[in-house]
């Protein structure tokens, strides 16, 4: 598999040796010669000085023939322009963004970018029980039907304990699947499941209705 990679700094160049070691053809592009340097004395040939927002250096780099692209720097806006002139000028199947500010990363998925990852919120669905302002985990995105699979831990004092779920508003294209519940057996719920606090509920949603969901489930 071609694979193309913008920003040759750590997160790059980590992706880079492991997708080599795995056998795929890798392709690393920066503006910064000494990284180039850096990555030709350990990887050999395997990145090319240039900017990965413009369509010229694209174009030398082969990227119609890519399957994925991945933008990688630290900068949001670069990130976003590359994958944008990957998917739309060169027809790249798969685009992936490194998101440096958590705020952005709706904006990436509303503007094409098939697979934006913020290591912040990452980070944050990982330890989320130890921060109960964030009650809500990813756990499975599919990117071009813009639907999520997720969990949601309703808390303490949220406004939607002790009703059942037919009382309360959820997001129509949001279907709740089942309900965790501690010394009991995972149950589907039903109109007249009642929540309690702690419950945990597993729920598919579009990515544009999961804050409405949160909202429902987990405000307080």
């Amino acid at each position: 598999m071609y694979i193309i990679i913008v920003g040759g700094g750590s997160v790059g160049y980590y992706l880079c040796k492991a997708l080599l070691r795995e056998g795929h053809e890798v392709l690393v592009l920066d503006k910064d010669a000494k990284k180039c340097e850096a990555f030709e004395d350990e990887l050999g040939s395997v990145c090319v000085r240039g900017d990965g927002c413009e369509v010229s250096t694209l174009t030398e780099a082969g990227t119609s023939r890519a399957e994925v692209f991945i933008a990688a720097t630290n900068e949001d806006e670069d990130n976003l322009v590359a994958c944008q002139v990957a998917k739309y000028k060169f027809g790249v199947p798969r685009t992936i963004a490194r998101v440096n500010d958590p705020k952005n990363e709706e904006i990436f998925r509303k503007l094409g970018v098939d697979c934006p990852i913020s290591v912040t919120n990452l980070i944050l669905e990982h330890i989320e029980e130890k921060i109960p302002t964030h009650p809500l985990i990813r756990l499975l995105s599919m990117g071009e039907e813009k639907m999520e699979v997720v969990e949601v831990k309703i808390l303490e004092g949220a406004t939607c304990v002790g009703k059942s779920i037919k009382e309360l508003s959820l997001p129509s294209d949001s279907i709740l699947t089942l309900l965790i519940r501690n010394g009991e057996k995972p149950l589907v719920p039903t109109g007249d499941t009642v929540l309690r606090a702690n419950d945990r509920i597993i729920a598919l949603t579009t990515t544009e209705s999961e804050e409405a969901l949160r909202q429902e489930l987990a405000s307080s």
